[in-house]
């Protein structure tokens, strides 16, 4: 029969909630550390706690060796035949138990030293079976009573611990008294100096998810599955479900006739706005959902590696689809899983215009790549603003002919040099541009179709001698060649008397 020592033991390792085991262990180290305090040894002292009569009795330990010459330490160490006077069964490699005696041993400070020893060992054990009991319990759903308040902090009896609720794991919405039971989730766990302490939660999606499932009989039974939540507690939740029956309305599931199931869960939360979405697998459509109330215009994923989607809405929609604070996108980016960029049908106007500008800019050729320009046609186009050969080419005649120092015959060179080179970019691979210079002669030569070879073409020009007006040298053809094969037979134009090297003989004439 147990004794009564031991009945003690078993009751408060009960209480609690500890192996009975650990309160013996506890009680046999206090007993140690009171008989080496009272003995003021160093030898290697044991309790041990005998179940049945309640004593506890404390011995000296000692290994036992075979020669006096391997004996380091006297308290820890005796020779075989000095064991043998104690214990005649001694043998060498085992342990001689010297006994020491503990009754009086206990006195007032031993007594109060052991009981603190006691209760340290009961409060490690206790910890430990805390962390153990809770630690697997994260995410789950306990019902708690309120304890007290701690300035933001709440405190929780949740069974065979305190749980605390911080200030961000609060609903802004709610208070609490002392007594009040509530239903909350049990965060997670933190270790301290007092131990593992449970953090308990009425903020986290999870119990709204708990909520939903409680309310809605589709949900708990599998029926209609909640595929994400985002939630901002106090302020407002987004829950996105689908269903596995076709004939089954998720969100009307969800609803409830008159609305009677969500509105028992937006009680239990304070009155916390709730969204409820149906699920999409395609982003695009999910993304236009879960902004509601907001009506979106259209939605552009930017990049699917990244996640990354832009929503345009209308303007008169842009503060609803942004939300207070930017609420309502930012929990609509949590449903998804996506980042989102919202815009205004203007902002992206703009954004466009932009990009269209910067594309003109980046397409412009200066006018220094223009070859046959000279110097002194580029110092005066420049000091007129024309800096790029495509804001030349739309000038008429009449405009350069304004700027200071260019006449007809520069304005006939300008169309030329600007003509030859949008037709050498024009120009096939492989075929190079003939250049038309101011009185100068060129023949082009140009297989045809089938093999045939067509007939020489001319083009001449000297002083006083004008080839076309004008207009007809902006709108020539880009080689500012003429076929004979195909153009109407003209009178030939006067030849110039040309030099011996076949080069014409011209004077230049001032412009």
């Amino acid at each position: 029969m147990a004794s009564e020592l031991y009945n003690t033991i078993d009751a408060l390792s009960r209480e609690k909630g500890i192996d009975p085991q650990i309160v013996v262990s506890a009680v046999e180290d206090a007993i140690v550390v009171a008989t080496r305090k009272y003995y003021k040894s160093q030898e290697n002292l044991r309790a041990v706690l005998d179940k049945d009569t309640g004593k506890i009795s404390a011995y000296a330990v000692k290994a036992i060796v075979e020669a006096p010459e391997q004996v380091e330490d006297p308290n820890l160490q005796v020779t075989v035949d000095e064991a043998r006077k104690v214990d005649p069964a001694a043998e060498v490699g085992g342990e001689l138990r010297i006994p020491k005696p503990t009754e009086g041993i206990l006195g007032r400070i031993a007594a109060q030293l052991a009981k603190q020893v006691i209760f340290q060992k009961v409060r490690e054990a206790e910890r430990d079976t805390v962390y153990n009991e809770y630690i697997g319990r994260v995410g789950e759903i306990v019902t708690a009573t309120v304890k007290r308040v701690e300035g933001p902090d709440v405190i929780f009896d949740v069974g065979k611990a305190e749980a605390r609720m911080p200030r961000k794991e609060q609903s802004r919405l709610e208070s609490f008294a002392v007594g009040e039971r509530v239903r909350v989730v049990i965060a997670r766990l933190e270790r301290g100096a007092k131990g593992p302490q449970v953090v308990v939660s009425r903020a986290a999606p999870e119990l709204v998810q708990h909520l939903f499932q409680t309310e809605v009989p589709e949900i708990y039974d599998g029926t209609v599955v909640i595929r994400a939540i985002a939630r901002e507690a106090g302020e407002r939740t987004k829950i996105a479900v689908m269903s596995k029956d076709k004939d089954v309305d998720a969100v009307g599931a969800c609803v409830g006739m008159k609305g009677m199931r969500v509105q028992s869960i937006i009680r239990e939360l304070r009155g916390e706005k709730i969204d409820i979405i149906e699920y999409q697998e395609d982003a695009v459509t999910f993304a236009e959902k879960a902004l509601q109330p907001a009506k979106v215009s259209r939605v552009t994923v930017l990049d699917s590696a990244d996640k990354h989607l832009e929503v345009i809405v209308d303007d008169s929609q842009l503060s609803l689809a942004i939300g207070k604070k930017g609420q309502n996108v930012r929990l609509a980016a949590k449903l998804l899983g996506w980042k989102i960029d919202i815009k205004s049908e203007e902002e992206k106007r703009q954004e466009v215009e932009l990009q269209m500008n910067a594309l003109v800019d980046a397409t412009t050729t200066p006018l220094d790549r223009v070859p046959e320009l000279g110097e002194g046609i580029l110092e005066k186009l420049s000091e007129a603003g024309v800096t790029t050969v495509e804001a030349l080419a739309d000038m008429t005649p009449e405009q350069l002919e304004a700027i200071p120092g260019i006449g007809p015959k520069t304005v006939e060179k300008i169309s030329i040099a600007v003509n030859n080179y949008f037709s050498s970019l024009e120009a096939p691979e492989g075929a190079a541009a003939v250049p038309v210079e101011e009185g100068g002669e060129f023949v082009a030569d140009v297989s045809a179709p089938g093999g045939e070879q067509p007939g020489e073409v001319e083009a001449t020009s000297a002083e006083g001698e004008v080839a076309a007006s004008d207009e007809q040298l902006l709108d020539a053809s880009p080689a500012g060649v003429t076929d004979e094969t195909s153009a109407p037979q003209q009178e030939p134009a006067p030849q110039e008397e040309l030099s011996g090297e076949g080069e014409p003989k011209a004077e230049s004439g001032g412009e």
